[in-house]
């Protein structure tokens, strides 16, 4: 019978790894916060002190707009609306926070022990195990 990853056995290892790891990454995933400043009264960019607004970006993209709807082979009417689009996205990404909520070192520890060794148990249960009777032996063999 093949086992885990279409190797002999691992079965254990691969179902104790996943639930290692699906429970410290949820447990990680729990711990973080995520905060955005993003709106329209909100400063995107500075330049030179000057902050400009996710409502000042929109102002490009409507220009944008209607010079590709005037004539869509306009390189002007795309490079704003394009733009403007990016400019946007990336100042959305700029504003959110991630923080972590206040926890224990141990509580730390034990999350990313769960997390990366479960992915490590995890992982070594795909491999292929060398064949028994050739003098090798790990301690899951035993």
């Amino acid at each position: 019978m093949r086992g885990a990853g279409g190797t002999d056995g691992g079965e254990v290892s691969f179902l104790l790894g996943l639930v290692m790891m699906c429970g410290g990454f949820y447990l990680l995933f729990n711990s973080i916060v995520v905060r955005t400043g993003f709106g329209f009264g909100y400063s995107l960019y500075s330049v030179g002190g000057f902050g400009i607004t996710s409502g000042m970006v929109m102002i490009p993209f409507i220009f944008g707009v209607a010079f590709i709807f005037y004539n869509s082979r306009n390189p002007l009417g795309w490079l704003l609306a394009a733009g403007s689009l990016i400019a946007l996205i990336f100042g959305v990404i700029a504003s959110v926070n991630f923080t972590f909520r206040p926890m224990s070192a141990f509580d730390l520890l034990v999350i990313f022990v769960l997390c990366f060794g479960g992915l490590g148990l995890f992982l070594s249960s795909l491999r292929r195990r060398p064949a028994e009777g050739n003098g090798s032996s790990s301690w899951r063999d035993r």
